[in-house]
């Protein structure tokens, strides 16, 4: 059996507020490519397949094409619920689907697999959406975190597998120990703190597919995360997009390969003085990417944002980060005007607080002191 696992397709998310929309679509629809040209018998979507609980109309026209798409493509649709989901509204979908396309939002079902035969026999696949602990204390009181409630689960699923025998594979959406996230982008699964899965509660199934985490990962030949398959971040750029091509014969797991997915527009991030950014022609290769731009001038620049974009019309985002910042002052603003023994001194303070700890160079002093010295003969002559 040939499966694909894909996941966190993040339907109706923008970037630096620009819709992804279309750009995710063309990527889904060579996606359903690949099911046909793989001949792939089952795809798999371990979660956050929209962005919000609450997308819009747009987002659910999207996911009904990619998921007709697939099934026309000859392959059968297994997609579990995500945090950025709302289960119920994902879930409103799975009365209403064609067959062979199945929408598993219920945590009460963890244990109740998608049975889908092929020559060697069935395979059971168990769909585990997201679990939220404080939701479910009317099913699993004992279970108050994410590792309690996925260890649970898995125990369900054990449970089933240990009567119905046969190949299986494990769906689930959370983080699992030892994964690298992409800084502040996915968002915290926790109950109280840091709450990671240990990697021994998937233990017992033929393939796990993961979900949550933005690039893909392997924590063990069987146990996967695919990442999204679009670049939703700048923390982003340096990771593939994709899916895992997942092969299973009569004995179970036998291998994985990924398949490369395009990226409509790469994301990059550059850094350096202004003016050296705006000039090098080794960025012109940038013209058409998303651009972060982390400019280290020690003072802020005027305007930065549009002179960039007049040479890299897809700049999205600017970052004042000098190079040479001054040390850290731990005093705060007000303590800093209340120590100024001055004129001098407050306008230096007042510096030091909007330029990022930069005071004023000597040509700026020499200003000050004229402007100063002239504003005390006015007032003596008044």
């Amino acid at each position: 059996m040939r499966i694909l696992h894909t996941s966190d397709w993040h339907i109706g998310r923008t970037f630096h507020g620009h819709s992804t929309l279309d750009a995710l679509r063309g990527v889904l629809e060579e996606l359903t490519a690949q099911v046909r040209e793989h001949e792939v018998d089952v795809v798999v979507v371990a979660g956050d397949v929209f962005d919000s609980a609450a997308p819009a109309a747009g987002c659910y026209a999207l996911l009904s094409d990619t998921l007709r798409g697939i099934a026309d493509a000859g392959a059968r649709v297994i997609v579990t619920s995500g945090n950025h989901d709302s289960a119920a509204r994902l879930g409103f979908q799975a009365g209403l689907l064609r067959e062979g396309i199945h929408v598993l939002t219920d945590p009460a079902a963890v244990g109740t697999p998608i049975t889908i035969a092929d020559a060697d026999g069935p395979v059971h696949f168990y769909g585990i959406p997201y679990l939220e602990p404080a939701l479910l204390r009317h099913l699993w009181p004992e279970a108050r975190s994410q590792a309690a409630v996925i260890d649970r689960a898995m125990g369900l699923v054990r449970d089933d597998l240990a009567v119905r025998g046969g190949r299986s594979v494990a769906i689930a959406h959370c983080f699992a120990a030892g994964v690298e996230p992409t800084p502040h982008l996915e968002r915290d699964i926790q109950q109280g703190g840091l709450d990671v899965v240990p990697l021994a509660a998937f233990a017992g199934v033929d393939y796990m597919a993961l979900g949550h985490i933005h690039g893909r990962q392997q924590l063990a030949p069987a146990m996967r995360y695919a990442g999204a398959p679009l670049h939703y971040s700048f923390g982003e750029g340096d990771k593939p997009r994709g899916s895992w091509l997942v092969e299973l014969d009569a004995d179970g797991f036998v291998d994985a390969r990924w398949l490369e997915l395009p990226v409509p527009r790469r994301v990059v991030t550059l850094r350096g003085p202004l003016a050296d950014v705006l000039a090098d022609p080794a960025h012109e290769q940038h013209a058409d990417a998303w651009v972060c731009v982390e400019y280290t001038d020690t003072l802020p620049e005027r305007d930065p944002m549009r002179r960039l974009q007049e040479r890299f019309p897809f700049c999205a985002k600017v970052v004042h980060v000098p190079a040479d910042a001054a040390p850290s002052d731990a005093r705060t603003y007000v303590d800093r005007v209340r120590a100024a023994r001055s004129d001098a001194e407050l306008v230096e303070a007042f510096l030091v607080h909007v330029r990022e700890g930069a005071g004023a160079d000597e040509r700026e002093r020499e200003l000050l002191a004229d402007v100063l010295d002239e504003r005390i003969r006015v007032e003596a002559m008044a």
